[in-house]
């Protein structure tokens, strides 16, 4: 009977001991995991955006509204962070048009545009972040079909131009301004017309520049030949006032003064007098 109780004691206290150790376990293996837990919690509840971006915060798939701007933020840790750029983006494009007069032009052009963040949420949710590609390059093409359509081939080529790119502009930004879509500009970068209409309008340009050279020149001479005119007038004008003020007494007079300033001079020279015409002296030099 004794022998058999200090084995079902032995028994009862072994249970014990590997109880305690066993809940013992527990309790660590629940702290660690509530540990673990709370950092995982800390850290998915920390957001970071980048420079030249925004967050989209979305809960369970639902887009909230809530923007973040660039920085380290705290948020729902069950919510997610869609970062979207807002910096300036560039879309090429080369777009096969006709002009007014049904010919096809070749345009090359590149536009300008950014995100604008106050309606990042808003084009999260209707257009998602790939919204380049959905809304602005097939608006950009029809705008320039639409704008071209209206002008003449010539007109694209010279003068023109510089109009066609504020329509396309002034067009994009009233239909992607809508969308939350900021168009800053719109660049034609090159316009390629059929090599006969080219040739054709190059031509004529180099006639008129032709024209303007010879109306230029026609113009340079006409001026000359009036200032010749002038000159002519005032030379005659001249003459007219000094033949009118000689008299054969001045002349005779003013050679008295200039026998007078010979004969003071030390030069050599023989002096005649009594010249058969109006008696002045002649003076013969050595």
């Amino acid at each position: 009977m004794s022998g058999g109780s200090i084995s079902d004691d032995y028994v009862i206290a072994r249970g014990k001991i590997m109880g305690a150790g066993h809940s013992g376990l527990l309790g660590k293996t629940g702290t660690l995991f509530i540990v673990l837990l709370i950092a995982i919690l800390l850290w998915s509840s920390i957001a970071y955006v980048p420079a030249g971006h925004v967050g989209v915060i979305t809960l369970f798939g639902r887009v909230t509204g809530q923007v973040l701007t660039e920085g380290t933020h705290f948020v729902n840790p069950f919510a997610v962070n869609n970062t979207m750029s807002v910096r300036t983006q560039e879309i090429k494009e080369t777009a096969t048009v006709p002009s007014n007069e049904g010919l096809i032009i070749t345009l090359d052009t590149s536009l300008l545009f950014r995100l604008d963040p106050s309606k990042a949420s808003e084009v999260y949710r209707s257009l998602g972040p790939q919204y380049p590609e959905i809304v602005v390059e097939p608006t950009l093409r029809s705008v320039i079909r639409e704008s071209t359509a209206s002008h003449s081939a010539n007109a694209l080529y010279s003068g023109e131009r510089e109009q066609v790119a504020h329509q396309i502009t002034d067009e994009l930004s009233q239909q992607l301004g809508r969308r939350g879509i900021i168009v800053e500009n719109i660049l034609l970068r090159d316009i390629q017309l059929p090599a006969a209409l080219k040739s054709a309008i190059e031509t004529k340009q180099q006639a008129e520049q032709e024209s303007l050279a010879m109306s230029f020149r026609l113009q340079k001479e006409t001026q000359e030949a009036q200032r010749k005119r002038i000159e002519a007038a005032g030379i005659r004008d001249f003459q007219t006032i000094v033949a009118q003020g000689i008299s054969p007494q001045l002349l005779e007079w003013k050679g008295i003064e200039a026998t007078e300033n010979l004969a003071k001079s030390p030069n050599t020279k023989i002096v005649v007098i009594g010249n058969s015409k109006n008696g002045l002296p002649l003076i013969l030099g050595q």
